[in-house]
C-alpha cells in the first residue's frame, strides 16, 4: 500500500493512503539500518510504502519512494547527523521578523544557502509589519530590497491585521510549501489564517527574552482551501549546515557565485586571494556586508567541523 506522510511526531507517523485513509505508522525496525544518517529517516512529504497491521488502524513503513528534493539541517545535538525538515516540496516559505523577535540575517542566509543546495525555491515572508517603528521599517525596506536584488521573492504582511494575506495566498496556491522560521515570528498565526481549521497553537512572546516560545512540537502537513499544502515545522533557533563541502559554499550565495566568474583563480575562497572579484565587489558595495559575513560563518562551519548557532 502507498501513502503520503502528513505528520511526524518523532515516534509515530500519520500516513494518508492513496485511498484517503489515515493510518498511524511506525518505521519498520530494519529500515533504520540502511545507512540513512538522519535523526528522522522519514519526513513529512515523503511518499512511502506501508504494510497495514491486523487492526486496520496502524501500519509499518517499509519503504520510501525517491524524493524530488528535501531540505535538511545539521541535527543540533548530533553534529554528524542530519535532520530532514521536509521532502518533496515546491517551495520553502521562510517567515522572518525585523523585531519582536529579531531574525538574524545570518539565519536567513543559512536557510537560503541550504535551500539553494537542495534546489528548493524560497519565498521570504516579513511578518509583523504592524509592530515596527520608523527605524525598523527602514530596516525592513533595506532587507527586502537586498533580497529582491539577489533574486528572492519577498512579501510583507501582518498576520494580526491580515494585511498582505491575499498576495501570500496567491504565492502558495497549488504548491506544497514548507513553512519555517524562528520561534515567535508568527508562523502559527499565519497558519491559522491560511488554514482556518488548522487550530494551531499560538503563544505570547516572552517579554524577558523577546524571543519565541516553541508551540509546534512536530511537523505536520495542512491542506490549503485554494489548493496546495503547507508543512508546518517546529520553530528553529539555529541552522547548522550539513553535507556541504567548503569549496561549495559560495555556489549557494547567488551574487557571490555570479561574481566569482571574475576571480583570477578558479579555486578562490574569496577570503584573501589576489585578483578576487568577490572581495572587490564587497569593497565597492555591490555585495552586502551581511551576506559576506554569513558566507564566512558557513566557511567556519567547514573549518571546525561542528555545528554553530548563528546567534
Amino acid at each position: 500500500m502507498r501513502g503520503l506522510v502528513i505528520r511526524n511526531t518523532g515516534s509515530w507517523y500519520t500516513v494518508r493512503t492513496d485511498g484517503g485513509q489515515l493510518l498511524n505508522c511506525k518505521v519498520k525496525g530494519t529500515f533504520r539500518l540502511k545507512g540513512i544518517r538522519s535523526t528522522n529517516p522519514v519526513a513529512v512529504g515523503d511518499v512511502v510504502t506501508i504494510t497495514p497491521g491486523a487492526d486496520g488502524q496502524t501500519a509499518l513503513i517499509d519503504g520510501i519512494e525517491d524524493r524530488r528534493n528535501y531540505i535538511i539541517r545539521r541535527a543540533s545535538n548530533l553534529s554528524k547527523q542530519s535532520h530532514i525538515i521536509a521532502a518533496n516540496v515546491d517551495m520553502a516559505a521562510l517567515v522572518v521578523t525585523i523585531a519582536h523577535p529579531e531574525t538574524s540575517t545570518t539565519f536567513i542566509d543559512r536557510f537560503l544557502a541550504s535551500a539553494e543546495a537542495y534546489r528548493v525555491p524560497v519565498l521570504i515572508i516579513f511578518n509583523k509589519t504592524d509592530l515596527y517603528n520608523a527605524e525598523e521599517q527602514a530596516q525592513l525596506d533595506a532587507l527586502t530590497a537586498l533580497y529582491r536584488a539577489i533574486g528572492y521573492t519577498c512579501l510583507t504582511c501582518s498576520a494580526v491585521e491580515g494585511s498582505g494575506m491575499d498576495a501570500l495566498r496567491a504565492e502558495l496556491q497549488g504548491k506544497t510549501t514548507l513553512l519555517s522560521g524562528n520561534s515567535g515570528v508568527g508562523k502559527s498565526t499565519l497558519l491559522n489564517l491560511l488554514v482556518p481549521d488548522a487550530d494551531a497553537k499560538t503563544a505570547e512572546i516572552s517579554i524577558a527574552h523577546d524571543s519565541g516560545m516553541h508551540t509546534t512540537t512536530f511537523s505536520e502537513m495542512f491542506f490549503l482551501p485554494q489548493g496546495g499544502s503547507l508543512i508546518d515545522t517546529p520553530g528553529i533557533k539555529g541552522f547548522g549546515t550539513f553535507d556541504m563541502e567548503r569549496e561549495e559554499v559560495s555556489h549557494y550565495f547567488r551574487e557571490i557565485f555570479r561574481t566569482s566568474d571574475g576571480c583570477r583563480f578558479g579555486n578562490c575562497t574569496h577570503t584573501h586571494e589576489p585578483g578576487c572579484a568577490v572581495l572587490q565587489a564587497l569593497a565597492d558595495g555591490h555585495i552586502a556586508e551581511s551576506r559576506y559575513t554569513s558566507y564566512l560563518s558557513m566557511l567556519d562551519d567547514k573549518d571546525d567541523g561542528k555545528y554553530r548557532s548563528p546567534f
